[in-house]
């Protein structure tokens, strides 16, 4: 007896998109969105034997799926900047995995408990826990302190972490650095700077067309520390929007020897999370960003 089976398929949408901008230093800006994290897939599907009329009538079955397409390892992610990213990113419902000497952090929150914490030394971590599946690496880590402290933090924490991750096939890697404030050359030769160009070299040559590297002054907000709360943004936000309203004036002072310490305007920890968020999803926006553009990309995410 012969006998007849036929199905076909539908995926609606669930989410809007978000739009983004594919801001790059290598192309041209233009528009792309977060991709949808979730589909429902609609099968209907209808059986007869021979000799008998398919009801095309017949109830579809639908079978919902939670597709996470972006899982994000955010190292130094219980930090200020860190924390900053990794709420950002769990807003968005991007999965999220911080990896920290201190681990979960003591404060509460509802996207706290979003995020996948572990504790660990990029050092000495089992990568295999961290970096399996992971589709992008967000790196917050440095630091200030001895000559061979911010050369070990700074540039060779980095180092191993881009290339753990490109041993796992990580896709993209994102370093958080740091303006250089248009210092003289033997300023920017000191162990601070000179860890975060290493570190800065080592992801664009492992990840030429993909890994980026955000590069922004003073951030400022309300930074947590143990159980009090440090107001960064009294005085990062006021400086910001004074600075953006006479820039047109003090441009011509860019040439002077580190005038930036004073003129380069400070940078939200918002936005810089916003703008790690643009560059974990759009697969055109890579090298490095300045503070400029590092604001453009996060006013896009925000629209």
């Amino acid at each position: 007896m012969a006998t007849s089976f036929s199905c076909y398929g539908a995926v609606s949408m669930l989410r809007t998109p978000t739009p983004l901008s594919r801001l790059s230093t290598f192309r041209s800006p233009s528009v792309s969105t977060i991709p949808n994290r979730f589909y429902r897939f609609r099968v209907k599907c209808s059986h007869a034997e021979a000799g008998v009329v398919d009801d095309s009538r017949s109830a579809p079955i639908d079978v919902v799926a939670d597709v996470k397409s972006e899982r994000v390892v955010v190292l130094g992610g219980s930090g200020f900047v860190g924390s900053a990213i990794c709420k950002a990113a769990v807003s968005k419902g991007i999965e999220v995995i911080s990896l920290s000497r201190s681990g979960r952090p003591t404060y509460s929150g509802s996207w706290v408990d979003q995020v996948t914490w572990k504790s660990g030394d990029v050092f000495y971590v089992n990568w295999d826990e961290v970096l399996t599946g992971a589709t992008a690496v967000v790196s917050t880590i440095g630091g200030v302190g001895s000559m061979e402290q911010m050369l070990r933090i700074n540039g060779e924490a980095n180092v191993v972490a881009v290339n753990a991750a490109k041993e796992y096939g990580v896709p993209k890697f994102i370093l958080i650095s740091v303006h250089d404030y248009n210092l003289p050359s033997f300023l920017l030769s000191s162990a601070y700077f000179t860890g975060k160009r290493k570190a800065e070299s080592e992801v664009l040559s492992k990840y030429p067309n993909s890994g980026v590297v955000l590069r922004p002054a003073f951030i400022y907000g309300k930074r947590k520390v143990g159980d009090f709360e440090i107001p960064l943004d009294l005085i990062g936000e006021p400086a910001e929007r004074i600075l953006r309203a006479i820039e047109n004036f003090t441009k011509p002072l860019s040439s002077i020897p580190a005038s930036d310490l004073l003129l380069a305007p400070p940078v939200s920890v918002d936005d810089l999370a916003l703008a790690v968020l643009n560059a974990v999803v759009d697969d055109d926006f890579f090298g490095i960003f300045t503070i400029d553009q590092i604001k453009e990309a996060a006013a896009q995410v925000k629209v």
